[in-house]
């Protein structure tokens, strides 16, 4: 009988406290409070594939919060020029856009990849050091 062996071994095993590094990963992109979390709690912070992914998951939080603000201001002007159901759906397509991005970061999170967003995702390995 063979045991089958994991694809990233260093990845998927887990941690002390029972959850993977990959399950980590990807748990820190839902909300800022858990990658804050992972980044200052061992052994996670030790880690630096979920540090990268903590980095990652602050910055792209405060990207999308100035984004939106900018946004918010460009479309508020050119709403006097767009009819209101224009002004919505521009809207909606760029939350729909945050929404895909999101959840690519943690289906690649939890896959075990580092998927580094343009940017972003150089700032966040520096920061992790890794």
């Amino acid at each position: 009988m063979s045991e089958e062996t994991p694809s990233n071994p260093i990845q998927s095993q887990p941690s002390p406290a029972g959850l993977s590094d990959n399950a980590a990963g990807a748990l820190a992109y839902f909300t800022i409070i858990p990658a804050i979390i992972f980044l200052l709690m061992a052994p996670y912070n030790q880690k630096p594939f979920i540090r990268f992914h903590a980095w990652q998951s602050i910055l792209l939080t405060v990207a999308a919060i100035v984004i939106d603000i900018v946004l918010g201001i460009v479309l508020g002007i050119a709403m006097l020029l767009l009819p209101f159901f224009l002004h919505m759906l521009i809207w909606r397509l760029i939350e729909l856009a945050w929404l895909a991005i999101w959840l690519v970061c943690i289906f690649n999170a939890f896959n075990g990849k580092r998927f580094k967003l343009p940017v972003i995702g150089n700032l966040a390995e520096k920061q992790a050091g890794a």
